[in-house]
């Protein structure tokens, strides 16, 4: 139980799901309530999906094809400041398409940007990476896929009280926050990037010594 509250806060706190949901009400205003309740569905399950997959292969994958967890900082980093910078000129990312059905746009959305990176970016990542190289048991595998599955229910949770928080806005006050949050996204975008940038930076620095 200790380490499935240890794991669950620190997932938690790094995916911080409170903070998306000003992108999930901006993204999926005008949608139905049906439609809106589907796209929480997809993104959460595609989230717990891609957390699964790096926990179990993600080193592997990292080594295969030579990728360093900052690499993803960085391309994290550069794709929430494009979303910050649309957001805070009252445009979201991604953009539905003309004659496309709200269904398809929700899909859309619901993997990209809410799933990854919003959910599921580079600092959950490196969080199941790192409780899975810790792992020593079946057990505590288990553990670690339970506390995930938990991360995942509370982000639904969250986004689905999101709808109350929708109706209390109104047209207008989802328009301002997002603006906010846009400011906000940029901000946290630039963090991202130069934590991930800094690395490369120290490494450069090594090697000419």
């Amino acid at each position: 139980m200790e380490q499935f509250l240890l794991i669950f806060t620190s997932l938690f706190t790094m995916i911080n799901p409170i903070a998306a949901v000003p992108l999930y009400i901006s993204l999926t205003q005008p949608m139905s309530r049906q439609t809106r309740y589907r796209v929480i569905i997809t993104a959460t399950v595609t989230a717990f999906v891609a957390m699964a997959i790096f926990a179990w292969a993600g080193e592997a994958i990292f080594k295969f094809f030579h990728i360093n967890v900052n690499g993803l900082r960085v391309v994290g980093g550069v794709m929430f400041f494009i979303m910050g910078f649309e957001m805070l000129r009252g445009r979201t990312v991604p953009k539905k398409l003309d004659g496309e059905t709200h269904e398809s746009f929700g899909k859309d959305i619901a993997v990209t940007p809410l799933a990854i990176p919003m959910i599921c970016g580079p600092g959950a990542i490196t969080m199941v990476l790192l409780f899975m190289q810790e792992a020593s048991s079946q057990l505590e595998v288990a553990t670690l896929f339970g506390a995930m599955l938990a991360v995942c229910l509370a982000t639904a949770l969250i986004f689905a009280l999101g709808e109350q928080l929708l109706q209390l806005l109104g047209q207008v006050g989802a328009s301002v926050m997002m603006r906010l949050m846009g400011l906000i996204m940029m901000l946290i975008a630039v963090e991202f990037f130069f934590a991930g940038i800094g690395y490369y930076v120290n490494e450069l620095g090594q090697q000419l010594q």
